[in-house]
């Protein structure tokens, strides 16, 4: 074989080598990419301890639907009234979760409340969950902190959670530290999502 025809085809080689390096770089990547993004905070529920009967509503308004200003920054400030029904009978306490994902800088934490008494069916308007911890909003401060949101309607998402254990953590807790606490300890959870837009 000449030699320029050996010449090329070692610079053909060579080509698709380096071809199949870059793509193994790029898949590299991308799964270190994925792999270094943050976790949607939604802890796991343990399927074998649950029919999932749970049930979070208001008085005040609808799932999805849009809840009066008196619960806003442009009212009282103070939270709506919430209802909580089919609570698994093995629970040891519940966890409360107020947050918006429509925040500019991402998801806002409004309340965070946790070791609230298992039997609690209600949570009084302007009031502390019974028995319970309140934890640090995104606001910094350990109590329910009124939607403010700076244009168009945001879905605040009110989430309740059945632990099959209390919880030990301080009130300097924050959301990622409760999530973190509640995983493998879901017995059931239910959500009810209000709208909100500045007048």
């Amino acid at each position: 074989m000449p030699v320029g025809r050996i010449l090329l085809t070692v610079m053909k080689m060579k080509i698709l080598i380096g071809l199949i390096f870059g793509v193994v770089l790029v898949i590299c990547a991308v799964l270190l990419f994925r792999q270094n993004q943050p976790k949607n905070q939604v802890p796991n529920i343990d399927q074998s301890l649950t029919n999932k009967t749970m049930i979070l509503t208001s008085s005040q308004f609808k799932n999805n639907d849009f809840f009066p200003a008196k619960y806003s920054c442009q009212g009282e400030g103070v939270n709506p009234p919430l209802a909580i029904s089919g609570t698994p009978k093995s629970s040891k306490s519940l966890a409360l979760v107020v947050d918006d994902p429509d925040a500019v800088g991402g998801t806002f934490v409004h309340w965070l409340a946790w070791n609230i008494d298992p039997a609690t069916s209600s949570i009084a308007e302007n009031s502390a969950p019974p028995g319970g911890i309140q934890g640090k909003n995104s606001g910094g401060t350990n109590s329910y902190y009124p939607p403010c949101p700076p244009s168009g309607a945001h879905h605040y998402r009110f989430k309740v959670y059945a632990l099959d254990v209390k919880l030990d953590l301080e009130s300097s807790a924050d959301e990622a530290a409760l999530m973190k606490a509640v995983e493998g300890h879901v017995l059931d959870q239910a959500e009810l999502v209000g709208l909100y837009q500045k007048q």
